[in-house]
């Protein structure tokens, strides 16, 4: 789980680092990389995920389509829940409840923000994820349940 982390902040020194590390999750995890996600920041307690908006994740309307949302949600969630459990514990999601705000009409960035979550006990942990477009408006929230045990 630190290691995640250490390899990001290694990475994230150089002009293509957060761009090679995305590429990396998206290897290991191959369907983020239908949304070709650029993670932003990552820290203990924190992750925000960007994409472009571009036909490939628009609806019929010609917005960023809900799935692709919940994407970056469970990308950002998941990274933080990674990099802020100690060594000794596994996590998987087992729920996540959404809600769209409005229309996502242009570029998107994704924030999990899980400080305020003790990462040291065994359990079920929400961590809550925001994205807004370029304008700062929440366009979409997701509550998403992490069941966190030790090994």
């Amino acid at each position: 789980m630190q290691k995640t982390l250490k390899v990001y902040k290694r990475l994230a020194q150089f002009p293509l680092g957060k761009r090679i590390f995305s590429k990396m999750v998206c290897v290991l995890t191959p369907y983020f990389s239908s949304i070709k996600p650029v993670i932003t920041e990552l820290d203990h307690g924190y992750c925000s995920v960007s994409i472009k908006k571009r036909r490939a994740v628009t609806n019929h309307i010609k917005t960023v389509h809900a799935i692709a949302m919940c994407n970056m949600a469970e990308l950002s969630g998941g990274l933080l829940t990674e990099v802020s459990l100690p060594d000794n514990t596994r996590w998987l999601p087992s729920g996540m409840s959404v809600q769209y705000l409005k229309k996502a009409k242009t570029d998107l960035v994704a924030v999990a923000d899980g400080r305020n979550i003790n990462w040291e006990e065994e359990g079920d942990k929400i961590v809550p994820v925001e994205i807004k477009d370029i304008n700062d408006e929440v366009v979409f929230t997701a509550q998403i349940n992490m069941n966190v045990k030790k090994l």
